[in-house]
């Protein structure tokens, strides 16, 4: 470690972050990517944006996302002057929906604590909702040309592997480690470039199987390639046992067609969002139905059990589809919702509810009391 900070010392020696810089950045210019939509400006606004989306989400995935948010809310002023709901329905199926809710919240500050605009230092930058060190130094690298260094998932990979650190980079003390290798090699200048070439290099290149190190511009001085271990570094996440959470959810169907969803408390699991009607047991959904329906209660059907994993526990949902004749005045008094049809709200939906409900409303026709009864059958 300390050979990497003096190596500029020793007489006739090249600094290893000037050459490793240099490598990366001469990289850059042949290889690099170019023409992501956000790339188009300098925009801290598009920045910000793309590096909350790309948090633990491929490139792929976030870029149809990416261009309808910021299609419908195209700078910070109408992200913060919109309501939560509309943010989280334009995130719908992203996921980590906490991003959202920190984006909403982050808006709202930079308009009534700084005028609408970001601010260009690190102290003040993480003190907005949701943006942290990495996220911060991106959008001032990028956004400003300021000098700071990233480690987001791709750069921890790429450095892991060039300085054969041990451990999971998830461990403070190897986050530690690889934070000082990151600031030890960045460049003087050309600091934005450099900033999406080291992404770059570990989407592309250094990527977590089969990484492509014949085509690494720094492959001559990795540790990892030179000891035949870039497939053992980084060291994976150590392995769990994750918790398994069941719970019985009721999709209640009206004459008209619309499902009722009702919106979960503000914080905890798809917090915000609408979902189904949820119940510890179906003896609680049956209680629950005959207090809000009673007689109204004209079909019921059981559907197949609904599995979704998160990052601390895989949760159950077992369905029960309910035809009612009209929409109950009691169940719209006991909690916020809606009667959804397709595209009918612009609300948050949690990825599997949105999924149940794209496979579940196309195929009932509204008003049809035997479309419904051929659906049950199915």
């Amino acid at each position: 470690m300390q050979a990497v900070r003096d190596s500029w010392k020793r007489p006739g020696h090249v600094p290893v972050s000037s050459t490793f810089s240099k490598q990366v950045l001469v990289w850059f210019d042949q290889h690099g990517r170019k023409d992501l939509p956000w790339q188009h400006s300098c925009d801290p606004y598009s920045i910000w944006i793309s590096e909350i989306m790309l948090q633990q989400t491929r490139v792929d995935t976030v870029i149809p996302y990416y261009e309808r948010f910021v299609q419908r809310f195209s700078d910070v002023w109408q992200l913060a002057g919109a309501g939560l709901d509309e943010v989280l329905h334009y995130w719908t199926g992203l996921g980590y929906y906490a991003r959202a809710r920190n984006v909403h919240k982050a808006a709202r500050q930079i308009c009534e604590r700084h005028q609408g605009r970001f601010p260009e230092n690190m102290k003040e930058m993480t003190a907005l909702p949701g943006i942290g060190r990495t996220t911060a130094a991106a959008i001032l690298a990028l956004g400003f040309h300021q000098r700071h260094a990233i480690l987001d998932g791709n750069v921890k990979r790429v450095l892991a592997r060039y300085f054969a650190v041990e451990g999971w980079p998830g461990e403070s003390k190897v986050e530690a480690q690889l934070w000082v290798h990151a600031e030890s090699l960045l460049p003087d200048h050309d600091i934005a470039d450099y900033t999406q070439a080291m992404m770059d290099i570990g989407a592309t290149l250094c990527t977590r199987t089969r990484p492509g190190c014949l085509l690494c511009p720094v492959q001559k001085g990795c540790m990892a390639f030179g000891q035949r271990r870039q497939h053992e570094l980084p060291v994976s996440r150590p392995s769990r046992n994750l918790p398994q959470r069941k719970v019985q959810i009721a999709l209640v169907q009206n004459n008209e067609g619309a499902i009722w969803l009702e919106k979960r408390p503000p914080l905890g699991v798809w917090g915000g969002l609408y979902s189904f009607p949820e119940f510890m047991d179906e003896a609680c959904l049956q209680e629950w139905l005959d207090r809000q329906y009673g007689a109204d209660v004209t079909k019921k059907k059981t559907l197949p059990v609904i599995t979704h994993a998160f990052s601390h526990f895989r949760l159950h949902m077992y369905p029960t589809l309910v035809y009612v004749a009209d929409k109950p005045i009691g169940v719209m008094e006991d909690a916020v919702g809606v009667w959804y049809k397709a595209s009918s709200e612009k609300i948050g939906l949690a990825a599997p509810v949105h999924k149940t409900l794209q496979q579940v409303i196309p195929r009932i026709k509204e008003g049809s009391h035997d479309a419904h009864s051929s659906m049950c059958k199915t």
